[in-house]
């Protein structure tokens, strides 16, 4: 398992990623699950991934085809099952909802070509991605998109989306994350996300990958990277920690508490 987030704000994006990946109680290893691709001058994306490994690198495998073969033709190697999709791709798209349709229907491509064979070893080929970007003339998005290849966006009201383990870094988000935070202050959210997840899910864990994308700027302008020693992990952890603990000192106390015995 994985825990992948992306922040949609005012002034540009956020995104986080755990590296853990496991196949198993005595398998587990490191991935990067965050990946920034600039196709052109004019556009910019962060593509993150968390489901079957195999399946999130086949996608990302003809993403990069696409794009190193765009205009020199369809390849000779190239067979029907595995030919691009129809419709705009990454380097072609005029719109960001383009790009996540172009990735969602390679998703459903490469499922439906191994599915057959992971489901006779009790597999599953799904995975789910989190893109994030900028075309030139178009405002700056951010998309989570679904094995079965649809996608929905962030807004103003659902400002951060999750793939993965999402259930125990969501609280944190659900209480503080607004779209009109400063990208600092998102990314220090975000990695408050993470550790929280890993604290309660040992399928998450470091490196944790932070990255910074400010608007119309078509560069990741911060990317940050944390090995499981470094401070930064655990200094935030009791700073969290030790605030919610004063929280809980300053609730109200029941009325029982009031009352001599």
């Amino acid at each position: 398992m994985t825990y992948c987030l992306g922040f949609l704000l005012h002034s540009g994006l956020v995104f986080a990623s755990d590296s853990r990946t496991n196949a198993g109680v005595d398998y587990i290893s490191s991935y990067s699950k965050m990946h920034v691709l600039a196709p052109a001058p004019d556009r910019l994306f962060v593509l993150m991934a968390a489901g079957n490994l195999g399946t999130t690198q086949a996608v990302l495998n003809r993403i990069r085809r696409d794009i190193e073969n765009h205009g020199a033709g369809p390849s000779p190697q190239w067979t029907r099952q595995d030919d691009p999709p129809a419709g705009p791709s990454m380097l072609t798209a005029r719109y960001l909802f383009e790009v996540a349709d172009y990735i969602g229907r390679l998703n459903v491509m490469v499922q439906k070509e191994f599915n057959p064979n992971l489901r006779q070893a009790g597999a599953s080929g799904e995975a789910s991605f989190i893109l994030g970007g900028q075309i030139a003339g178009q405002p700056h998005g951010l998309y989570m998109i679904y094995p079965q290849g649809n996608a929905i966006m962030a807004t103003d009201d659902t400002p951060f989306l999750q793939i993965g383990e999402t259930k125990y870094g969501k609280p944190p988000l659900d209480y503080i994350g607004r779209p009109d935070l400063s990208l600092e202050d998102a990314a220090r959210l975000c990695l408050v996300s993470e550790i929280v997840t890993r604290r309660s899910n040992l399928t998450v864990g470091p490196p944790f990958e932070i990255a910074l994308l400010p608007r119309d700027a078509f560069k990741v302008s911060r990317h940050l990277k944390l090995e499981k020693d470094a401070p930064e992990i655990q200094h935030t952890m009791d700073v969290w920690a030790r605030h919610m603990q004063e929280g809980l000192n300053k609730l109200p106390r029941f009325p029982w508490e009031h009352d001599p015995l």
